[in-house]
């Protein structure tokens, strides 16, 4: 493991990379020993926040930067989009229980991410009332300064656009709707929010 640790870091090194990417291990055990093994740059987990309890814990303190989506609060746009109805309870547990592994997302000196939890959010056509209480719950429940990425991107692709089944996502998200989803995040206590500015390809990401 070490030699292929070793790799790794002369391989990011390289490509001037500063994380290191959490599904490069295959499982969790990996993690310690890889770290014991001299791995210097921030391990980073990316996940739809449908985890076990049992193997977040494995990565308590191994972990230094979670990447959850919180996609829908209720179950069932959760079991009409998702196919599982009870999406929302554990996302909610899964979140909490990464800010408190790792806390507020922390910055160092340039500006790159160096700890902490930062929650994504899909804003969906005609969903404004999950938006707002996913929102609001990241503000009251988690902390007002959690780093939020509101996310306008979503197209309709696959089985949306194959039949009426999904009629009412088959369509782009208008601007309204994303304007007033960063409404309600300011309204809700949240600060620290990350949007695409402007928004072109290539465009970065950028704190408003």
């Amino acid at each position: 493991m070490a030699q292929i640790v070793a790799q790794v870091r002369a391989q990011l090194r390289a490509q001037a990379q500063h994380t290191v990417p959490a599904q490069f291990f295959l499982l969790s055990t990996e993690f310690t020993p890889a770290v014991e093994a001299g791995l210097w740059l921030p391990i980073v987990y990316n996940t739809s926040s449908y985890d076990s309890m049992e193997s977040l814990r494995l990565m308590d303190g191994i972990v230094d930067i979670y990447m959850p989506d919180f996609k829908l609060w209720d179950r069932e746009p959760s079991r009409h989009y998702l196919k599982a109805p009870d999406y929302p309870d554990p996302a909610r547990r899964i979140i909490k229980e990464m800010h408190r592994q790792v806390g507020p997302l922390r910055l160092d000196e340039h500006g790159l991410a160096k700890r902490g939890l930062i929650i994504r959010h899909l804003v969906m056509p005609g969903a404004l009332d999950q938006t707002r209480q996913i929102l609001r719950w990241i503000a009251d429940e988690v902390a007002p300064d959690t780093y939020v990425n509101v996310m306008d991107q979503y197209y309709p692709a696959g089985k949306v656009e194959d039949g009426s089944r999904y009629e009412d996502i088959n369509r782009r998200l208008y601007p309204a709707e994303f304007t007033e989803a960063l409404e309600a995040a300011r309204e809700a206590g949240l600060h620290r929010l990350d949007v695409r500015v402007p928004r072109r390809p290539g465009a970065r990401w950028e704190a408003v």
